[in-house]
């Protein structure tokens, strides 16, 4: 960390304007860097809020749109946006001229006074980070949950942001994507988690390996005075961990016992302590019983020993984790009851981006008999998971989105091997998804937004379809209750 100082009279070359990207422009700016924002748009093509922004930042930066070539006479760092791909034309050439490039997170660790406990994983990385923010504002620490997640009224505050805003005595807790983790070069967490790894962003990434690479870098630069917390059941986790930084190893388990770290014992979420010198056993203590975490499914026990094993290596103690998990509410468009009526449930699980998550999100609710609307953009790799767990779970599938004709290609193959399969119709938009998913299902029924894809073919994220699908709830006819209770239970 170097509290800034090192940008000080640089030109900084900001790529993308994006929310990080303004932000990044904004901090820079504050530190003393002459910033130039570019972005291969046309200003028709962008949000005329965030151009206004830019714009009145002042003398100190400037804009460049349209695919304006970058004056590399006057760059001495390239920061890009999350979002724009390592292949993109300027960061290609940033790397041949030898110009610096720095991620917007390696930039925030380097000015932060807080330390940062970072949070990354195909899946659960928002309801894990969401509830560790929410222990360690148990604790009583001043607590930043930031990064890739829109935790207040779906406004993402970017990692640079918070490290500016939280004071060295608070903690930042930071949700990281593969995306942010390309463009690090020393960004170093006090604790730093991986949940999982599966198929995701192969969109983005030439394969698989390239991926879990990427996420691997979270934890390239911890020392031995760090901690790396590690799902011990998943072997992608496992075996890309290996040597990929000098932390001290933690794990957590739902199915067996780890030698230091957090797993779940006969329904005992437990934490280990390390193996006792004279019975050379691991020794544990209790955390909670399984019954009072208030989400469903075990991938989310799994959320749970992440975000309580990361706060016990934070130096938490298990009574501030215990009253936390159990008064969590869980995150807007994840397995949240949006509304019964006529006695069937609807719920918005938007943030179900992927197919592990479609798995994951069926296994989790087999109380009810499902109706699933699934689709989108599919992001590449391999879709069988997603589709055996449609065909054991669902009677009755609504398709939508670009990728609406792969994946019933898919449920067609599956079901002619088998010789059966769920009813499988498709609808041009969600709310018409919606109706026919309400005329499709029978009192007793839940019907599930569970997209097992990206949103970017009809919506702008995630979150804008998930509101979309409660507006569409909303309009159904015979709206029996609005529940109390947000969030879908065992």
């Amino acid at each position: 960390m170097t509290n800034g100082h090192e940008f000080a009279g640089k030109r900084v070359a900001v790529i993308g304007l994006a929310a990080t990207g303004v932000a990044t422009a904004r901090v820079l700016r504050d530190l003393g860097a002459t910033v130039r924002v570019y972005d291969s748009r046309a200003e028709a093509d962008l949000s005329p809020e965030r151009v206004v922004e830019v714009r009145g930042l002042g003398d100190g930066v400037t804009l460049a749109l349209d695919n304006a070539r970058v004056d590399w006479e006057r760059t001495d760092l390239m920061v890009p946006s999350p979002g724009v791909p390592r292949t993109a034309a300027p960061l290609a050439e940033a790397v041949r001229r030898k110009v610096p490039v720095l991620g917007e997170i390696e930039v925030a660790y380097r000015i932060a006074r807080a330390p940062i406990l970072a949070i990354t994983g195909t899946n659960g990385k928002t309801t894990t980070t969401a509830l560790l923010g929410a222990i360690c504002r148990g604790a009583g620490i001043a607590t930043s949950v930031a990064g890739n997640i829109a935790e207040d009224a779906g406004v993402r505050l970017p990692l640079i942001q918070a490290a500016v805003l939280a004071p060295p005595e608070g903690v930042i807790v930071a949700e990281i994507s593969s995306f942010q983790l390309e463009w690090v070069s020393t960004f170093r967490p006090r604790v730093a988690a991986w949940l999982n790894l599966s198929s995701d962003h192969l969109d983005r990434y030439p394969d698989f390996e390239d991926y879990a690479r990427a996420k691997a870098r979270l934890f390239a630069f911890q020392t031995p005075a760090d901690i790396a917390v590690l799902n011990r059941d998943d072997p992608g986790v496992t075996r890309y961990s290996q040597g990929a930084g000098k932390g001290q190893r933690w794990e957590f388990s739902v199915r067996d016992r780890v030698p230091i770290g957090t797993c779940l014992e006969h329904d005992l979420l437990v934490a280990a302590q390390g193996p006792v010198a004279v019975a050379h056993e691991t020794k544990t203590v209790p955390l909670m019983p399984r019954s009072e975490i208030p989400l469903p499914g075990l991938h989310n026990v799994a959320n749970v020993l992440a975000a309580s094993a990361i706060a016990l290596a934070f130096g938490i103690g298990r009574d501030v984790i215990r009253r936390a998990v159990r008064g969590f509410p869980g995150v807007a468009h994840r397995m949240e009851l949006v509304a019964t009526i006529g006695g069937v449930e609807y719920v918005n699980n938007s943030m179900c981006t992927n197919p592990a998550a479609v798995s994951a999100s069926l296994e989790a609710v087999r109380d009810r008999p499902v109706v699933a609307i699934v689709g989108g953009k599919h992001k590449g790799g391999d879709l069988s998971e997603m589709i055996a767990a449609l065909q054991d779970r669902t009677a009755h599938i609504v398709l939508i989105g670009a990728s609406a004709g792969e994946i019933g290609a898919a449920l067609d193959r599956e079901s002619r091997r088998i010789g059966t399969g769920p009813v499988v119709e498709f609808a041009e938009t969600l709310p018409g998804a919606v109706q026919r998913a309400a005329r499709a299902a029978r009192p007793g029924d839940r019907v599930m937004l569970v997209p097992g894809c990206a949103s970017f073919d009809m919506f702008t994220g995630f979150e804008q379809r998930g509101q979309v699908f409660r507006d569409a709830v909303k309009r159904l006819p015979q709206l029996e209750q609005r529940p109390e209770e947000s969030r879908i239970n065992q």
